[in-house]
Protein backbone atom coordinates (compact mmCIF):
# COMPACT_ATOMS: atom_id res chain seq x y z
CA UNK A 1 0.00 0.00 0.00
CA UNK A 2 1.25 3.56 -1.27
CA UNK A 3 2.00 5.69 1.57
CA UNK A 4 0.61 9.07 2.16
CA UNK A 5 2.40 11.90 1.98
CA UNK A 6 2.32 14.84 4.43
CA UNK A 7 2.62 18.46 3.76
CA UNK A 8 2.23 20.82 6.55
CA UNK A 9 1.29 24.52 5.74
CA UNK A 10 1.44 27.06 9.10
CA UNK A 11 1.38 30.59 9.55
CA UNK A 12 2.35 32.71 13.26
CA UNK A 13 -0.52 34.56 14.88
CA UNK A 14 -3.94 34.24 14.03
CA UNK A 15 -7.34 32.96 15.20
CA UNK A 16 -9.42 31.03 13.08
CA UNK A 17 -10.24 34.49 11.38
CA UNK A 18 -10.79 32.88 7.75
CA UNK A 19 -13.51 32.84 5.65
CA UNK A 20 -14.59 29.27 6.86
CA UNK A 21 -15.08 30.07 9.96
CA UNK A 22 -17.99 32.59 9.91
CA UNK A 23 -20.59 32.01 12.67
CA UNK A 24 -18.02 29.73 14.65
CA UNK A 25 -15.56 32.81 15.65
CA UNK A 26 -16.32 36.20 15.98
CA UNK A 27 -15.16 38.38 12.83
CA UNK A 28 -14.19 35.56 10.94
CA UNK A 29 -16.84 36.78 7.96
CA UNK A 30 -14.88 39.93 7.36
CA UNK A 31 -11.67 37.57 6.22
CA UNK A 32 -11.38 37.08 2.49
CA UNK A 33 -9.66 33.27 2.30
CA UNK A 34 -10.60 31.29 -0.50
CA UNK A 35 -7.70 29.25 -0.80
CA UNK A 36 -8.34 28.31 2.46
CA UNK A 37 -11.94 27.99 2.63
CA UNK A 38 -11.64 25.61 -0.52
CA UNK A 39 -9.13 23.45 1.32
CA UNK A 40 -11.69 23.52 4.42
CA UNK A 41 -14.69 22.29 2.19
CA UNK A 42 -12.27 19.45 0.51
CA UNK A 43 -11.58 18.35 4.14
CA UNK A 44 -12.32 18.73 7.58
CA UNK A 45 -12.34 21.87 9.67
CA UNK A 46 -11.52 21.37 13.36
CA UNK A 47 -14.09 24.34 15.28
CA UNK A 48 -12.15 23.86 18.81
CA UNK A 49 -8.34 23.52 18.41
CA UNK A 50 -6.01 24.67 20.80
CA UNK A 51 -2.17 25.89 21.43
CA UNK A 52 -0.16 24.35 24.58
CA UNK A 53 1.31 27.93 24.70
CA UNK A 54 -0.01 31.51 23.42
CA UNK A 55 3.57 32.42 21.92
CA UNK A 56 5.93 31.11 19.28
CA UNK A 57 8.39 28.94 20.71
CA UNK A 58 7.16 26.81 23.35
CA UNK A 59 3.83 26.08 21.00
CA UNK A 60 5.45 24.89 17.94
CA UNK A 61 8.05 22.97 20.65
CA UNK A 62 4.23 21.14 21.59
CA UNK A 63 3.57 20.51 17.78
CA UNK A 64 6.60 19.45 16.70
CA UNK A 65 7.17 16.81 20.03
CA UNK A 66 3.86 15.70 20.82
CA UNK A 67 4.70 16.64 24.27
CA UNK A 68 3.52 19.89 26.96
CA UNK A 69 6.16 22.36 26.98
CA UNK A 70 5.84 22.65 31.00
CA UNK A 71 6.43 18.76 30.80
CA UNK A 72 9.69 18.72 28.88
CA UNK A 73 10.80 21.77 29.70
CA UNK A 74 10.29 24.14 26.77
CA UNK A 75 7.72 26.53 28.47
CA UNK A 76 9.68 29.49 28.43
CA UNK A 77 9.87 32.45 25.94
CA UNK A 78 12.72 31.63 24.74
CA UNK A 79 15.05 29.14 25.93
CA UNK A 80 17.25 26.58 25.13
CA UNK A 81 15.58 23.39 26.29
CA UNK A 82 17.26 19.80 27.41
CA UNK A 83 14.04 17.65 27.16
CA UNK A 84 13.56 14.29 28.82
CA UNK A 85 16.35 11.66 26.54
CA UNK A 86 12.91 9.84 24.69
CA UNK A 87 11.54 13.16 22.88
CA UNK A 88 12.38 13.52 19.24
CA UNK A 89 11.28 15.88 16.60
CA UNK A 90 8.87 15.01 14.74
CA UNK A 91 10.69 14.78 11.39
CA UNK A 92 13.00 12.09 12.20
CA UNK A 93 10.61 9.39 12.69
CA UNK A 94 9.01 10.22 9.23
CA UNK A 95 12.32 9.99 8.03
CA UNK A 96 13.79 6.95 9.90
CA UNK A 97 10.61 5.36 8.13
CA UNK A 98 11.78 6.25 4.41
CA UNK A 99 10.10 9.60 4.33
CA UNK A 100 11.84 12.66 2.59
CA UNK A 101 11.67 15.34 4.91
CA UNK A 102 11.66 19.28 4.24
CA UNK A 103 11.41 22.17 5.94
CA UNK A 104 10.90 25.78 4.56
CA UNK A 105 12.84 27.35 6.70
CA UNK A 106 11.60 28.47 10.01
CA UNK A 107 12.08 25.93 13.21
CA UNK A 108 12.06 27.91 16.41
CA UNK A 109 11.35 24.24 18.86
CA UNK A 110 12.91 25.53 21.91
CA UNK A 111 16.23 22.94 20.84
CA UNK A 112 18.86 23.20 18.29
CA UNK A 113 17.87 21.14 15.47
CA UNK A 114 19.84 17.84 14.79
CA UNK A 115 20.97 17.41 11.42
CA UNK A 116 19.44 14.04 11.57
CA UNK A 117 15.85 15.76 11.46
CA UNK A 118 15.70 17.20 7.55
CA UNK A 119 16.82 16.10 4.84
CA UNK A 120 16.47 19.80 3.89
CA UNK A 121 15.65 22.27 6.10
CA UNK A 122 16.28 26.11 4.18
CA UNK A 123 14.73 28.21 2.18
CA UNK A 124 14.68 26.20 -0.58
CA UNK A 125 13.43 23.08 0.65
CA UNK A 126 10.70 21.42 -1.23
CA UNK A 127 8.77 17.97 -1.81
CA UNK A 128 10.15 18.63 -5.16
CA UNK A 129 14.15 17.71 -4.43
CA UNK A 130 13.76 14.81 -3.52
CA UNK A 131 16.36 12.79 -5.20
CA UNK A 132 13.74 9.96 -5.62
CA UNK A 133 10.57 11.05 -7.02
CA UNK A 134 9.04 7.82 -5.68
CA UNK A 135 9.44 8.31 -2.65
CA UNK A 136 6.96 9.71 0.06
CA UNK A 137 7.53 12.90 1.70
CA UNK A 138 6.93 15.28 4.85
CA UNK A 139 7.33 18.59 3.87
CA UNK A 140 6.56 21.92 6.29
CA UNK A 141 6.03 25.33 4.73
CA UNK A 142 6.17 27.80 7.72
CA UNK A 143 4.59 31.19 6.62
CA UNK A 144 5.52 34.36 8.38
CA UNK A 145 3.80 37.11 6.82
CA UNK A 146 0.97 36.99 9.17
CA UNK A 147 3.86 37.75 12.02
CA UNK A 148 2.82 40.28 14.42
CA UNK A 149 5.61 42.34 13.60
CA UNK A 150 3.80 42.85 10.16
CA UNK A 151 1.14 44.56 11.27
CA UNK A 152 3.59 47.91 12.57
CA UNK A 153 5.60 48.08 9.26
CA UNK A 154 5.41 51.35 7.98
CA UNK A 155 3.08 51.95 4.87
CA UNK A 156 5.77 51.36 1.85
CA UNK A 157 7.21 48.52 3.51
CA UNK A 158 3.08 47.04 4.42
CA UNK A 159 2.35 47.78 0.90
CA UNK A 160 5.08 45.29 -0.55
CA UNK A 161 4.24 42.58 1.83
CA UNK A 162 0.93 42.68 0.73
CA UNK A 163 1.20 42.91 -3.08
CA UNK A 164 -1.50 40.12 -3.46
CA UNK A 165 -3.90 42.06 -1.53
CA UNK A 166 -6.24 43.14 -4.88
CA UNK A 167 -7.58 46.25 -3.91
CA UNK A 168 -11.36 45.45 -3.60
CA UNK A 169 -9.89 42.81 -1.15
CA UNK A 170 -8.13 45.71 1.27
CA UNK A 171 -10.02 46.06 4.67
CA UNK A 172 -10.93 49.59 5.93
CA UNK A 173 -10.13 50.42 9.38
CA UNK A 174 -13.31 52.30 10.01
CA UNK A 175 -15.05 48.29 9.48
CA UNK A 176 -12.72 46.50 11.80
CA UNK A 177 -14.74 44.06 14.22
CA UNK A 178 -12.42 45.10 17.11
CA UNK A 179 -13.59 43.08 20.43
CA UNK A 180 -14.94 44.73 23.14
CA UNK A 181 -11.46 44.21 25.13
CA UNK A 182 -9.41 47.20 22.74
CA UNK A 183 -10.29 50.88 22.91
CA UNK A 184 -12.25 51.69 19.54
CA UNK A 185 -8.98 54.24 18.28
CA UNK A 186 -7.66 54.75 15.30
CA UNK A 187 -4.50 52.46 16.18
CA UNK A 188 -6.26 48.83 17.34
CA UNK A 189 -8.71 49.65 14.43
CA UNK A 190 -5.51 50.17 11.78
CA UNK A 191 -3.51 46.92 13.57
CA UNK A 192 -7.00 44.69 13.01
CA UNK A 193 -7.56 45.96 9.37
CA UNK A 194 -4.16 45.21 9.00
CA UNK A 195 -4.19 41.98 10.45
CA UNK A 196 -7.19 40.73 8.10
CA UNK A 197 -5.39 42.07 4.76
CA UNK A 198 -1.96 39.74 6.40
CA UNK A 199 -4.26 36.88 6.15
CA UNK A 200 -6.20 37.45 2.61
CA UNK A 201 -1.57 37.70 1.73
CA UNK A 202 -1.23 34.65 3.39
CA UNK A 203 -3.87 32.81 1.75
CA UNK A 204 -2.34 33.71 -1.44
CA UNK A 205 0.46 32.11 -0.42
CA UNK A 206 -1.37 29.20 0.52
CA UNK A 207 -2.92 28.50 -2.74
CA UNK A 208 0.76 28.78 -4.54
CA UNK A 209 1.59 25.52 -2.49
CA UNK A 210 -1.58 24.13 -3.09
CA UNK A 211 -1.38 24.29 -6.76
CA UNK A 212 2.05 23.31 -6.56
CA UNK A 213 1.09 20.11 -5.10
CA UNK A 214 -2.40 19.44 -8.17
CA UNK A 215 0.81 20.14 -10.80
CA UNK A 216 2.70 17.16 -9.21
CA UNK A 217 0.02 15.26 -9.27
CA UNK A 218 -0.33 14.57 -6.06
CA UNK A 219 -2.98 15.76 -4.27
CA UNK A 220 -4.86 12.35 -4.01
CA UNK A 221 -2.54 10.87 -2.34
CA UNK A 222 -1.15 13.76 0.32
CA UNK A 223 -2.58 14.85 3.45
CA UNK A 224 -2.79 18.56 3.74
CA UNK A 225 -2.70 20.22 6.96
CA UNK A 226 -2.69 24.12 7.62
CA UNK A 227 -2.50 25.13 11.20
CA UNK A 228 -1.43 28.13 13.15
CA UNK A 229 0.96 28.44 16.38
CA UNK A 230 -1.39 30.01 18.54
CA UNK A 231 -3.68 33.73 18.60
CA UNK A 232 -2.99 36.63 16.87
CA UNK A 233 -0.65 39.18 17.15
CA UNK A 234 -2.45 41.64 19.56
CA UNK A 235 -2.90 42.48 23.07
CA UNK A 236 -4.60 39.48 25.22
CA UNK A 237 -3.85 37.01 22.54
CA UNK A 238 -0.14 36.28 22.06
CA UNK A 239 1.57 35.88 25.23
CA UNK A 240 -1.87 35.37 26.96
CA UNK A 241 -3.40 32.17 28.19
CA UNK A 242 -6.82 33.07 26.97
CA UNK A 243 -9.12 32.13 24.33
CA UNK A 244 -8.10 34.45 21.84
CA UNK A 245 -3.95 33.20 23.23
CA UNK A 246 -5.14 29.61 22.43
CA UNK A 247 -7.23 29.30 19.82
CA UNK A 248 -6.55 28.02 16.50
CA UNK A 249 -7.82 27.61 12.94
CA UNK A 250 -6.99 23.58 12.05
CA UNK A 251 -7.85 22.40 8.58
CA UNK A 252 -7.28 18.91 7.32
CA UNK A 253 -7.75 17.77 3.86
CA UNK A 254 -7.25 13.58 3.13
CA UNK A 255 -9.05 12.32 -0.12
CA UNK A 256 -10.82 8.78 0.22
CA UNK A 257 -10.10 9.38 4.66
CA UNK A 258 -11.81 12.78 5.11
CA UNK A 259 -15.40 13.36 3.55
CA UNK A 260 -15.54 17.09 2.13
CA UNK A 261 -17.20 19.43 4.22
CA UNK A 262 -16.78 17.34 7.51
CA UNK A 263 -17.28 19.47 10.62
CA UNK A 264 -15.35 18.71 13.79
CA UNK A 265 -16.55 20.29 17.13
CA UNK A 266 -14.54 17.92 19.08
CA UNK A 267 -11.60 19.62 21.49
CA UNK A 268 -8.52 18.99 19.64
CA UNK A 269 -4.88 20.45 20.56
CA UNK A 270 -2.22 21.11 17.94
CA UNK A 271 0.14 18.85 20.01
CA UNK A 272 -1.87 16.12 18.64
CA UNK A 273 -0.81 16.76 15.88
CA UNK A 274 2.53 14.72 15.96
CA UNK A 275 0.49 11.55 17.05
CA UNK A 276 -1.78 12.47 14.42
CA UNK A 277 0.47 12.27 11.16
CA UNK A 278 2.13 9.08 12.83
CA UNK A 279 -0.90 7.30 12.98
CA UNK A 280 -2.59 8.17 9.80
CA UNK A 281 0.88 6.93 7.64
CA UNK A 282 0.57 3.98 9.63
CA UNK A 283 3.59 4.56 11.80
CA UNK A 284 4.08 3.41 15.56
CA UNK A 285 3.57 6.53 17.76
CA UNK A 286 6.18 6.41 20.66
CA UNK A 287 4.96 5.96 24.47
CA UNK A 288 6.42 8.97 25.87
CA UNK A 289 3.94 11.65 23.28
CA UNK A 290 1.25 13.18 25.58
CA UNK A 291 -0.84 14.00 22.47
CA UNK A 292 -3.75 12.19 21.16
CA UNK A 293 -3.83 11.05 17.26
CA UNK A 294 -7.51 12.42 15.78
CA UNK A 295 -6.29 10.62 12.99
CA UNK A 296 -6.34 7.06 11.31
CA UNK A 297 -4.60 5.33 8.46
CA UNK A 298 -7.92 3.02 8.47
CA UNK A 299 -10.74 5.15 9.01
CA UNK A 300 -10.02 8.70 8.95
CA UNK A 301 -10.76 10.95 11.56
CA UNK A 302 -10.82 9.54 15.21
CA UNK A 303 -13.15 11.29 17.34
CA UNK A 304 -13.65 12.65 21.03
CA UNK A 305 -10.27 12.03 21.89
CA UNK A 306 -9.81 15.11 24.67
CA UNK A 307 -11.87 15.70 27.16
CA UNK A 308 -9.72 18.75 28.43
CA UNK A 309 -7.32 21.13 26.35
CA UNK A 310 -4.21 22.33 28.51
CA UNK A 311 -2.10 25.14 28.19
CA UNK A 312 0.25 27.60 30.05
CA UNK A 313 1.68 31.32 29.95
CA UNK A 314 5.27 31.36 31.03
CA UNK A 315 8.21 33.73 31.06
CA UNK A 316 8.14 35.95 28.40
CA UNK A 317 11.52 37.36 27.44
CA UNK A 318 12.10 39.40 30.51
CA UNK A 319 8.97 39.61 31.53
CA UNK A 320 7.98 36.54 34.53
CA UNK A 321 4.59 35.02 35.18
CA UNK A 322 2.97 32.16 35.41
CA UNK A 323 -0.59 31.22 34.36
CA UNK A 324 -2.28 27.93 33.63
CA UNK A 325 -5.55 27.26 31.69
CA UNK A 326 -7.85 24.30 31.02
CA UNK A 327 -10.63 24.47 28.26
CA UNK A 328 -13.36 21.77 27.61
CA UNK A 329 -16.06 22.20 25.03
CA UNK A 330 -17.63 24.84 26.47
CA UNK A 331 -15.74 26.41 29.82
CA UNK A 332 -12.44 27.76 30.06
CA UNK A 333 -10.32 28.28 33.83
CA UNK A 334 -7.20 30.18 33.90
CA UNK A 335 -5.20 29.99 37.28
CA UNK A 336 -3.05 32.47 37.43
CA UNK A 337 0.13 32.03 39.85
CA UNK A 338 1.42 35.64 40.58
CA UNK A 339 -2.30 37.66 40.52
CA UNK A 340 0.05 40.86 42.11
CA UNK A 341 2.11 41.01 38.87
CA UNK A 342 0.42 42.97 35.73
CA UNK A 343 -1.52 41.73 32.98
CA UNK A 344 0.98 43.94 30.76
CA UNK A 345 3.81 43.47 31.97
CA UNK A 346 6.87 45.63 30.69
CA UNK A 347 8.26 43.76 27.85
CA UNK A 348 10.96 44.86 25.34
CA UNK A 349 9.98 43.59 22.28
CA UNK A 350 6.60 44.03 22.38
CA UNK A 351 6.39 47.32 24.46
CA UNK A 352 7.51 48.51 21.10
CA UNK A 353 4.59 47.87 19.33
CA UNK A 354 2.03 50.56 18.15
CA UNK A 355 -0.57 48.63 20.18
CA UNK A 356 1.07 48.24 23.57
CA UNK A 357 2.22 51.79 23.28
CA UNK A 358 -1.86 52.97 22.60
CA UNK A 359 -2.29 50.68 25.74
CA UNK A 360 -0.16 52.84 27.82
CA UNK A 361 -0.72 56.24 26.51
CA UNK A 362 -4.05 56.02 26.97
CA UNK A 363 -3.58 53.98 30.88
CA UNK A 364 -1.32 57.41 31.50
CA UNK A 365 -3.99 59.96 30.43
CA UNK A 366 -6.64 58.32 32.59
CA UNK A 367 -3.91 58.82 35.43
CA UNK A 368 -4.26 62.39 34.61
CA UNK A 369 -7.30 62.19 34.12
CA UNK A 370 -7.74 61.44 37.84
CA UNK A 371 -4.92 63.35 38.70
CA UNK A 372 -6.92 66.56 37.85
CA UNK A 373 -10.16 64.70 40.09
CA UNK A 374 -11.93 63.65 37.02
CA UNK A 375 -13.67 60.24 36.26
CA UNK A 376 -11.46 57.99 33.81
CA UNK A 377 -13.14 58.25 30.42
CA UNK A 378 -10.99 56.42 27.82
CA UNK A 379 -11.11 52.45 28.98
CA UNK A 380 -14.74 50.41 29.56
CA UNK A 381 -14.24 48.54 32.65
CA UNK A 382 -13.15 45.44 30.58
CA UNK A 383 -10.51 47.46 28.91
CA UNK A 384 -9.11 48.76 31.99
CA UNK A 385 -8.21 45.47 32.84
CA UNK A 386 -5.77 45.09 29.96
CA UNK A 387 -3.47 48.09 32.00
CA UNK A 388 -4.54 46.83 35.42
CA UNK A 389 -1.41 46.15 37.84
CA UNK A 390 -3.11 42.85 39.37
CA UNK A 391 -5.19 40.06 38.34
CA UNK A 392 -7.59 37.69 39.54
CA UNK A 393 -6.56 34.71 40.83
CA UNK A 394 -9.25 32.47 39.36
CA UNK A 395 -11.10 33.05 35.64
CA UNK A 396 -13.65 31.03 34.29
CA UNK A 397 -15.63 32.05 31.30
CA UNK A 398 -18.44 30.78 29.15
CA UNK A 399 -16.71 30.76 25.49
CA UNK A 400 -20.05 29.44 24.07
CA UNK A 401 -22.39 32.75 25.54
CA UNK A 402 -19.29 34.78 26.07
CA UNK A 403 -16.97 34.20 23.46
CA UNK A 404 -14.71 37.61 24.25
CA UNK A 405 -13.83 36.52 27.26
CA UNK A 406 -15.87 39.54 29.51
CA UNK A 407 -17.44 37.95 32.59
CA UNK A 408 -15.55 36.39 35.26
CA UNK A 409 -17.33 33.07 36.65
CA UNK A 410 -14.74 32.38 38.93
CA UNK A 411 -16.32 33.71 41.95
CA UNK A 412 -20.13 33.43 40.76
CA UNK A 413 -22.22 30.87 42.81
CA UNK A 414 -24.49 29.56 40.00
CA UNK A 415 -21.02 28.13 38.64
CA UNK A 416 -19.54 26.62 41.69
CA UNK A 417 -19.36 23.25 40.62
CA UNK A 418 -18.05 23.41 36.93
CA UNK A 419 -15.07 25.59 38.68
CA UNK A 420 -14.76 22.76 41.16
CA UNK A 421 -14.48 20.34 37.98
CA UNK A 422 -12.04 22.39 35.86
CA UNK A 423 -9.63 23.32 39.01
CA UNK A 424 -9.54 19.73 39.51
CA UNK A 425 -8.79 19.03 35.88
CA UNK A 426 -5.96 21.55 35.81
CA UNK A 427 -4.69 20.40 39.13
CA UNK A 428 -4.71 16.51 37.65
CA UNK A 429 -2.87 17.74 34.76
CA UNK A 430 -0.09 18.93 36.32
CA UNK A 431 0.31 16.12 38.80
CA UNK A 432 0.12 13.60 36.01
CA UNK A 433 2.67 14.92 33.98
CA UNK A 434 4.87 17.41 36.13
CA UNK A 435 4.92 21.19 35.61
CA UNK A 436 8.60 22.59 35.38
CA UNK A 437 7.25 25.95 34.91
CA UNK A 438 6.95 26.35 38.66
CA UNK A 439 10.42 25.42 39.54
CA UNK A 440 13.14 28.31 39.67
CA UNK A 441 14.65 28.49 35.79
CA UNK A 442 18.26 28.71 37.28
CA UNK A 443 18.12 25.47 39.16
CA UNK A 444 16.12 24.12 35.92
CA UNK A 445 19.30 25.31 33.70
CA UNK A 446 21.47 23.67 36.24
CA UNK A 447 20.23 20.49 35.62
CA UNK A 448 20.67 21.05 32.42
CA UNK A 449 24.29 22.43 31.75
CA UNK A 450 26.12 21.87 35.60
CA UNK A 451 28.10 25.10 36.02
CA UNK A 452 26.78 26.23 32.87
CA UNK A 453 28.62 24.06 30.16
CA UNK A 454 26.14 22.11 27.67
CA UNK A 455 26.63 18.53 27.74
CA UNK A 456 28.61 16.36 25.05
CA UNK A 457 27.12 13.75 22.80
CA UNK A 458 29.19 10.84 23.30
CA UNK A 459 30.96 9.86 20.35
CA UNK A 460 29.24 6.98 18.39
CA UNK A 461 31.00 3.24 18.43
CA UNK A 462 31.18 2.17 14.78
CA UNK A 463 31.83 -1.94 13.85
CA UNK A 464 32.42 -3.34 10.89
CA UNK A 465 30.38 -6.04 10.06
CA UNK A 466 30.10 -8.10 7.29
CA UNK A 467 26.55 -6.08 6.79
CA UNK A 468 28.61 -3.33 6.65
CA UNK A 469 29.11 -0.40 9.29
CA UNK A 470 26.95 -0.75 12.54
CA UNK A 471 26.58 2.52 14.84
CA UNK A 472 25.72 2.97 18.43
CA UNK A 473 26.02 5.93 20.89
CA UNK A 474 26.03 5.60 24.77
CA UNK A 475 24.20 9.00 25.31
CA UNK A 476 20.27 8.14 25.84
CA UNK A 477 18.35 9.53 23.53
CA UNK A 478 21.38 10.26 20.84
CA UNK A 479 20.59 9.88 17.64
CA UNK A 480 23.69 8.87 14.42
CA UNK A 481 24.26 10.84 11.06
CA UNK A 482 26.31 9.76 8.70
CA UNK A 483 28.00 11.36 5.49
CA UNK A 484 30.46 10.43 2.90
CA UNK A 485 31.35 14.21 2.58
CA UNK A 486 34.44 15.08 4.61
CA UNK A 487 34.90 17.72 6.66
CA UNK A 488 35.61 21.35 5.41
CA UNK A 489 32.97 21.88 2.75
CA UNK A 490 31.69 25.27 3.14
CA UNK A 491 28.08 25.85 4.30
CA UNK A 492 25.62 28.44 4.19
CA UNK A 493 25.80 30.71 6.76
CA UNK A 494 22.41 30.90 8.18
CA UNK A 495 20.06 34.06 8.97
CA UNK A 496 19.28 35.78 11.82
CA UNK A 497 16.20 34.06 12.39
CA UNK A 498 17.15 30.87 11.33
CA UNK A 499 19.89 31.19 14.43
CA UNK A 500 18.04 32.15 16.73
CA UNK A 501 14.68 29.28 16.42
CA UNK A 502 17.84 26.84 16.47
CA UNK A 503 17.60 25.94 13.03
CA UNK A 504 20.40 23.09 12.17
CA UNK A 505 23.68 24.16 11.31
CA UNK A 506 24.66 23.65 7.67
CA UNK A 507 28.46 22.57 7.22
CA UNK A 508 28.11 21.86 3.62
CA UNK A 509 27.41 18.09 4.12
CA UNK A 510 24.37 16.07 3.54
CA UNK A 511 23.77 14.12 6.86
CA UNK A 512 21.80 10.53 6.56
CA UNK A 513 20.03 9.77 9.67
CA UNK A 514 21.39 6.57 10.63
CA UNK A 515 19.27 3.69 10.38
CA UNK A 516 20.98 0.27 9.88
CA UNK A 517 23.81 -1.13 8.78
CA UNK A 518 25.73 1.54 6.68
CA UNK A 519 27.12 -0.10 2.93
CA UNK A 520 30.51 1.07 2.24
CA UNK A 521 30.44 3.27 -0.33
CA UNK A 522 33.82 3.01 -1.67
CA UNK A 523 35.73 5.97 0.39
CA UNK A 524 35.53 6.74 3.67
CA UNK A 525 32.57 7.62 6.14
CA UNK A 526 31.90 10.01 8.60
CA UNK A 527 29.60 9.19 11.18
CA UNK A 528 28.20 12.14 14.62
CA UNK A 529 25.71 11.52 16.67
CA UNK A 530 23.00 14.32 17.97
CA UNK A 531 21.01 14.35 21.84
CA UNK A 532 18.22 17.19 21.79
CA UNK A 533 20.44 20.01 24.66
CA UNK A 534 23.54 18.85 24.15
CA UNK A 535 26.79 19.47 22.05
CA UNK A 536 27.26 17.25 18.65
CA UNK A 537 29.72 14.73 19.05
CA UNK A 538 32.85 14.95 17.48
CA UNK A 539 32.78 13.22 13.64
CA UNK A 540 33.98 8.89 13.93
CA UNK A 541 35.36 8.05 10.90
CA UNK A 542 35.07 4.74 9.60
CA UNK A 543 37.72 3.41 7.17
CA UNK A 544 37.34 1.23 4.11
CA UNK A 545 38.36 -2.10 3.57
CA UNK A 546 39.08 -4.59 0.48
CA UNK A 547 37.31 -7.29 2.52
CA UNK A 548 34.16 -7.25 5.21
CA UNK A 549 35.41 -8.86 7.96
CA UNK A 550 33.80 -12.46 7.83
CA UNK A 551 34.58 -14.02 11.25
CA UNK A 552 33.91 -10.90 13.58
CA UNK A 553 33.88 -7.44 13.92
CA UNK A 554 35.81 -4.28 14.55
CA UNK A 555 35.26 -1.56 16.51
CA UNK A 556 36.14 1.97 15.95
CA UNK A 557 35.39 5.38 17.90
Amino acid sequence: MEKPNVLWISTHDINPDLGCYAGVWPGAESSITPNLDRLANEGARFDQAFAAAPVCAPARSAIMTGCYPTAIGTMHMRTRAVPPPEVRLLPEYFRQAGYYCTNNWYTDFQVDVPNTVYDDCSPTAHWRNRPDAAAPFFAAFQGMSTHESQLHLDDEAFAKATLNVKAEQRHRPEDAPLPPYYPDTEVFRMAWSRYLDLITEMDHWVGGILDQLDEDGLTENTIVVFWSDHGRGLPRAKRWATEAGLREPLIVRWPGKIAPGTVITDVVQTLDLAPAMLDACGLPIPGHMQGVSFLSSTGGIIRETNQYAFGGRDRMDEAEDTSRTVRDARFRYIRHFHPDRAALPHTSYPDQLATWIELRNLAKQEASQMGRGEPRTLFTDLQRTLVASSKPEEEMYDIAADPHETRNLASNPEFETTVTRMRAALRDWQEHYGDLGLMNEDALIETWRPGGKRQVTARPTITETPQGFEATCETPGASIGWTTVEPGVPGRSLAMLERLGGSPADDGRSWQLYTGPVEPHGGPLWFRAWRLGFEPSPDVQAGVHSEPPTDGSRSIR
